[in-house]
């Protein structure tokens, strides 16, 4: 297993699948090791997947404020230094996205291009409210699922909340949730979204120099308030595609691998 130290000396692990191009890779969670991601649904890239601090394979920090989201963004470069990459390309899937965009704006020439997938909008100052999240649970009220599903979903017990997450709720999407106890490590979600003095001004601020392209990718099913603010967040950037997937969810690559890789690798054929 590779792994590099970061700026304050905390060994960080990253897992590496595929070939060709590199892609480095962001988890949410927060907290949740990159295993999830597994290989994106086959994209066809060389996927650097980052095990933040204290999740997965990484250490446990010696300063629990480096959970923070912008704090992280340091271990981002540490990771580009530590492969000798120039510039890269960036993906960032949902609380991850804070970590992305923030790096963007400390360093918008080290990009090639930014994916954000199903992104979490808190660092630039949308933060869902309990009306969205609302919203996106009713999305699938028709469903005859939708009762038994809610009462889980507000509980936090068993699998059948998760299936607001997802497009169809197939086996592949039931492996895939049953492994998110184990995947997510409590100190690091905790602190992640502790007070930061970095401001969504601030990183609104990074966002309008970087001159690399953006796909903010979400799915029209998604009960996560990520996708009523795509658009919103796309027009922060001076370069933002945002691109909705039918019929997915919060993990767009496992509800559709084969239309998830096609917008994916085509955004990134293109980016230059």
């Amino acid at each position: 297993m590779p792994s590099f130290l970061a700026h304050d000396g905390t060994e960080l692990a990253f897992h590496v699948k595929g070939t060709g191009v590199p892609l480095v890779c962001v988890p949410g969670g927060p907290g949740r090791a990159s295993r999830y991601l597994g290989d994106l649904g086959g994209l066809p890239r060389r996927l650097i997947l980052l095990d933040g601090r204290g999740s997965g394979d990484s250490a446990v920090p010696a300063d629990a404020e480096t959970y923070r989201w912008d704090r992280q963004a340091a271990d981002v470069e540490a990771l580009r230094e530590h492969l000798g990459l120039e510039r890269m390309d960036l993906l960032a899937h949902s609380a991850g996205a804070n970590v992305a965009v923030r790096y963007s704006g400390l360093h918008p020439g080290r990009l090639e291009s930014l994916c954000l997938v199903a992104p979490s909008p808190v660092a630039v100052g949308f933060v869902p409210t309990e009306d969205d999240w609302r919203a996106g649970l009713e999305l699938r009220e028709d469903e005859p699922w939708y009762e038994s599903a809610l009462a889980e979903f507000r509980s936090g017990d068993g699998l059948e909340g998760h299936r607001f997450l997802y497009g169809p709720w197939t086996e592949r999407a039931r492996a895939h949730t049953a492994g998110a106890e184990d995947e997510c490590a409590e100190a690091a979600g905790d602190g992640f979204y502790a007070p930061s003095p970095v401001t969504p001004k601030e990183v609104r601020a990074g966002l309008a120099a970087l001159d690399a392209p953006v796909l903010l990718l979400t799915g029209d099913l998604d009960a996560h308030p990520c996708r009523l603010y795509a658009r919103p967040f796309a027009s922060l950037f001076p370069d933002a595609t945002p691109v909705t997937m039918p019929g997915a969810g919060h993990f767009p690559w496992v509800d559709d691998p084969d239309a998830f890789v096609r917008i994916v690798a085509d955004f990134l054929d293109r980016r230059g």
